[in-house]
């Protein structure tokens, strides 16, 4: 099994700024069957009523102890757990204490799909953008083989960190390549600069396995 280590290339406030980089770089690797995922943790209620309105489409699940539901037939689940669309959410608050964060999700989706209303719709809360199933050209001069399995392009909304844990005022786009660890050091590294400046952007800081 292998992983992909994502490298930050861009990082900015301004979310249409950070989108239209990171289509940028996606659009260099895109194929025909190139995909795209969205997700964001919604940490209040009014979060989540106001992101099911704008985006009724998502697939919402509260946060829950797998102990809740094992042995448990599915329609038996307690509410949030086995994920609802916006419009079939509750509208009491009540049902959301001990749930949150919830959490919205949409994966698999065609390019251009979801991307500008999602990034419209999270608001303060944090969540990423996830373009995958691209391609990595060759780059001969550096003896690197292209990629497939591990290139990807995301988008961090509001945070640093692909698990959300670290809130913050601007947006960062990752390049993905796949990870390579020898003797403590990433050896495909410098195909991730030079994908990275095939666009005219920069690595800008150490990667992330994601």
């Amino acid at each position: 099994m292998s992983n992909d280590i994502a490298y930050p290339v861009f990082r900015t406030p301004d979310l249409d700024l950070a989108l239209n980089t990171a289509r940028r770089l996606m659009e260099f690797g895109s194929r025909e069957d190139s995909r795209v995922t969205v997700y964001a943790e919604l940490c209040s209620v009014a979060e989540v009523q106001r992101m099911a309105r704008k985006l009724p489409q998502g697939q919402y699940a509260g946060d829950f102890d797998y102990r809740e539901v094992d042995g448990v037939p599915r329609e038996q689940w307690p509410p949030l757990v086995a994920g609802l669309s916006g419009p079939d959410l509750p509208n009491d608050p009540a049902v959301y204490e001990g749930r949150l964060p919830v959490t919205c999700e949409l994966d698999g989706l065609p390019i251009g799909s979801i991307e500008d209303a999602f990034a419209t719709a999270i608001g303060p809360s944090s969540g990423w953008i996830n373009w995958e199933w691209l391609c990595w050209p060759d780059a001969p001069e550096l003896d690197f083989l292209g990629e497939r399995k591990h290139a990807e392009v995301s988008l961090l909304l509001n945070t640093r960190t692909r698990e959300l844990d670290e809130p913050a005022a601007d947006h960062t786009v990752l390049l993905h390549v796949r990870s390579v660890c020898i003797d403590g050091r990433e050896g495909r590294e410098p195909y991730a600069h030079w994908l990275a400046e095939q666009v005219g952007l920069t690595v800008i800081g150490p990667g992330e396995l994601w």
